[in-house]
């Protein structure tokens, strides 16, 4: 008999990304089977019509706006790899927005980040009147609001201190929720340091292969009954994934700790390099004025430090390099061969984005970088050339 995800509790992360849906398999394939119907047929018996099938009393479903074989393995899964229910949404500013919708707070905070959570707070702001404040003015916060962190932040790959926003949301009986999608397991659970609700978003690094939208909300255990309300606001807002994206994600987590320690040992290497690159005579001192990543953070040299303590596997695969000029950020990725330029991260191929051209609040002299899984030596070969390109 397959194990159900009760039954795999015990086993290690990647052990359960590839068997924490087990307990779902209506066939005896091993690699999920897609199915694109968008409704199901009733159970043949009149007076039970929408009982549990008995012949798979796990994979019942009438209509794919409420489940589906492929999302609700995906979400069984994501469960698993998070830490408590989970639902996935069509995209991370889906799953943002349903989270919101469901909190009702008057109030929220939040710092720099993502310029889309930005903007679906101005949505609610419109049609709520949503108070948005900011992380210095937490103290205005108060029993329902909601104080929201980004960490590792966009697009610098810098990490903010959960356990003392935590505290800070208890003491006003806010509600706190964590951006972490830029460390997914096993870089980091929002969970063991106060966070009451986590989202993601799973076009990066859960999906981690640039050919799927994907959104996520997990709700601490404590707060288990908020999945219910929320699963009900989705199948009415409508903000449900498609069997497809549902499929892709769940091949995408199979591989999901593989792929993500190897790239945050990557990026943290890079980093390195790159900051005694800049300190010493050459061509990247010529261009590089700056580089932010949680693994420059003071704290990240600390023994016992809360960066260490909340990280302990890796400072996430992102970090932003600030350039001397303007048109030296423009121009850069140009010049550069295994960095493809463009937006969104995560995937097992290397970005680069002058993050001016998605986000016009960043300064133009930042670029962002998602390490993929190429070879070191390669990426710093091609960032050495692009420098001296520039110079040229």
């Amino acid at each position: 008999m397959s194990p159900s995800a009760k039954d795999v509790a015990h086993l290690g992360l990647s052990s359960r990304l590839v068997h924490a849906d087990d307990g779902l398999s209506a066939h005896r394939a091993i690699a999920p089977a897609l199915h694109v119907s968008t409704t199901f047929a009733y159970g043949p018996d009149p007076d039970a019509l929408r009982s549990t099938d008995p012949a798979h009393p796990h994979d019942t479903h009438y209509y794919s706006r409420y489940s589906a074989p492929n999302t609700t393995r995906l979400e069984a899964v994501l469960a698993s790899l998070l830490g408590g229910p989970a639902l996935s949404y069509a995209s991370g500013l889906a799953a943002f927005h349903a989270l919101l919708v469901h909190l009702n707070p008057r109030r929220i905070a939040l710092g720099e980040g993502y310029h889309g959570a930005h903007g679906v707070i101005r949505v609610l702001s419109r049609l709520s009147g949503l108070q948005q404040l900011t992380l210095d003015e937490i103290d205005q916060l108060g029993p329902g609001d909601v104080l929201h962190v980004e960490t590792p932040l966009n697009p610098t790959g810098e990490a903010r201190d959960l356990a003392h926003y935590a505290g800070l949301a208890r003491a006003r009986g806010a509600i706190l929720t964590v951006d972490a999608t830029f460390a997914p397991p096993p870089l980091l659970d929002p969970f063991r340091w106060g966070a009451d609700a986590v989202v993601h978003s799973g076009t990066k690094y859960l999906g981690g292969h640039s050919d799927l939208l994907c959104g996520v909300v997990a709700v601490a255990p404590r707060h288990a009954a908020w999945y219910d309300a929320l699963k009900e606001d989705r199948y009415l807002l409508g903000g449900v994934m498609g069997s497809l994206e549902g499929w892709l994600g769940l091949r995408s987590l199979r591989t999901l700790a593989l792929r993500v320690k190897r790239q945050s040992e990557t990026a943290t290497a890079l980093v390195a390099w790159l900051e005694a690159q800049r300190q010493a005579p050459g061509s990247a001192a010529n261009v590089v004025s700056r580089v932010q990543h949680a693994s420059l953070q003071p704290e990240a040299g600390e023994e016992g430090s809360w960066l260490r303590q909340q990280m302990p596997h890796g400072f996430g695969p992102v970090f932003a390099l600030w350039l001397e000029t303007d048109d030296d950020a423009r121009r850069l990725p140009s010049k550069l061969g295994l960095f493809h330029h463009a937006t969104s991260l995560g995937g097992v191929e290397s970005l680069i984005e002058w993050r001016a051209l998605s986000d016009d609040t960043v300064d133009r002299r930042v670029l962002r970088v998602s390490v993929g899984v190429e070879d070191l030596e390669d990426l710093q070969a091609d960032l050495l050339a692009g420098f001296a390109a520039l110079r040229a």
